[in-house]
């Protein structure tokens, strides 16, 4: 038996991903998530004044600039007491599903179906369907997906002035009010996108498809009608499942969730925070003082265990040829090896049809694809809702002025669901500027490596036992760690062609 090591470099990914996957007759035996960029956003926040976090963390990702915002501007909150008008927390909430909204969309259709085009796929019954809709650049979904994301981020850019990069979330509210032209602007671009939506992704009415509640349910549905079939969800499903990816890329069963739209009121997040731990099937409170991240694999000057983030160290010690092999840390809940992203979302909300799937099939490849779609159909709805809640506010404040010259010593910490999934601020204030910074970010769960524990992170053992038939073409490999849009910006291709191969016997 050879064992065959393989390096395979994830181009066009945000922070530079790589794989390295040990075979062995084709399986994969051991895999070490490989993150090539140290970018030290959170060393270049020591020192600065606390305000300086609203300009610098949105520049951390061209895709979750706003959800890093509204991370900041919370944590900021939270240490000085500030509670923001319901009129700003609505148009946070907007913003932000806007941007995740058009990353759904986007990651769904230009990063993760185009893969459903690869020659390897070329002698399948649906070839000729899937290179019409999904072809890079080309298909007919794909050159919707662009124009409807398009105008989508345009709802950012109404209260934000641009994006990516916005800066107008701040402690105590917002920077520009909702009133009726923007409130009737937003209204129009998203009942143009809920209209391409029902027609060319679901092909049906968004209502009834978001009132399936099983498995079942959803497969009759789709069966019932040849408009349904053909649509772009029918499309991906129909050819995903006959592929086995419903059969592929199980990872950590336990899943992780910050909550979706946070209430004016304090109470909570229309979409529940909370850790779906996987060995008693029950969703726990969730507790931010149980994340924790390891660095005994990583890049970085080593401590014992893992480190609150109030208490993390970010000091680079690259030591290559070692057994540390990433920039990326290991966050962990307690000791748990967590997923996150639309399916711990929806299943920690409680949503019944990916409930089901989850319980019937488990975690794997198909369903966290058809999670970011189902979510994508949620966003619509509540989007719309919001937008009418936001209505009888315009002649209500849109930001209450704190009045501080000097933050308040102390710790906080601020928790969103950004596109990819749970990400987390953390802060310490000392004699009025930031002492220490720390950003968990969603691909950072989901791409962390080893732990102290010798644990491998969720991608690791989501691809560890996998078959790769074809090491030149690993495709699998794609599918899976697509499925959990892995930070990337832009894309034609996922694996780039410098690979590199060892061959030890």
């Amino acid at each position: 038996m050879s064992r065959v090591t393989v390096d395979i470099d994830l181009n066009r990914v945000e922070g530079d991903l790589e794989f390295q996957l040990d075979l062995e007759d084709g399986i994969v035996v051991d895999a070490r998530c490989i993150g090539t960029l140290y970018r030290g956003f959170e060393q270049i926040m020591i020192g600065r004044a606390p305000r300086d976090s609203l300009v610098i963390t949105p520049r951390i990702c061209g895709i979750c600039g706003t959800a890093h915002l509204y991370a900041a501007t919370l944590a900021l909150e939270q240490i000085a007491g500030i509670t923001p008008p319901a009129h700003a927390v609505h148009v946070r909430n907007l913003c932000l599903m806007a941007e995740t909204l058009q990353s759904d969309l986007r990651q769904t259709f230009l990063f993760f179906t185009p893969d459903f085009c690869n020659p390897i796929y070329g002698s399948h019954p649906l070839a000729g369907e899937l290179s019409e809709a999904f072809a890079p650049l080309k298909g007919s979904v794909v050159r919707g997906c662009l124009k409807s994301t398009r105008e989508l981020v345009g709802i950012v850019a109404i209260f934000g002035g641009q994006w990516p990069h916005s800066t107008y979330m701040l402690p105590g509210g917002i920077t520009q009010p909702a009133n009726n032209r923007r409130l009737l602007d937003s209204r129009d671009t998203l009942a143009t996108v809920r209209e391409w939506f029902e027609q060319t992704v679901i092909g049906g009415d968004l209502d009834e498809w978001l009132a399936l509640d099983s498995g079942a349910a959803l497969f009759r549905w789709l069966a019932a009608s040849p408009a349904r079939e053909r649509s772009a969800s029918g499309l991906f499903t129909r050819f995903a499942r006959d592929i086995g990816l419903h059969q592929l890329g199980r990872g950590t069963g336990h899943l992780l969730s910050y909550g979706v739209n946070h209430r004016p009121d304090g109470s909570g997040s229309e979409l529940p925070a909370g850790f779906f731990n996987a060995d008693t099937r029950q969703i726990e409170p969730l507790d931010h003082l149980q994340i924790n991240e390891h660095v005994r694999h990583s890049w970085f000057l080593d401590y014992p265990g893992g480190k609150h983030p109030w208490q993390g160290e970010t000091i680079p010690d690259h030591q290559p040829g070692t057994d540390r092999y990433t920039w990326a840390k290991a966050p962990r809940y307690g000791d748990k090896v967590v997923q996150t992203g639309p399916l711990a979302e929806l299943r920690i909300a409680g949503d019944p049809l990916i409930t089901d799937l989850l319980a019937s099939e488990g975690d794997n490849t198909w369903l966290r694809q058809f999670a970011r779609l189902r979510r994508a159909g949620w966003l619509l709805n509540s989007m719309d809702g919001t937008l009418k809640s936001l209505k009888p506010l315009i002649n209500e404040p849109h930001f209450i002025d704190p009045g501080i010259d000097v933050w308040p010593d102390g710790e906080s910490y601020g928790m969103v669901e950004a596109a990819r999934g749970a990400l987390g601020h953390w802060v310490r204030i000392r004699n009025g500027v930031i002492e220490r910074y720390q950003i968990v970010t969603p691909t950072a769960w989901n791409a962390s490596p080893r732990d102290s524990s010798g644990q491998h992170g969720h991608w690791e053992s989501s691809i560890i036992g996998l078959k790769v038939p074809d090491p030149e073409n690993p495709v699998e490999i794609g599918h899976i760690v697509r499925s959990h849009d892995p930070c990337l910006v832009c894309t034609v291709h996922f694996i780039g062609s410098q690979k590199k191969t060892h061959f030890n016997v």
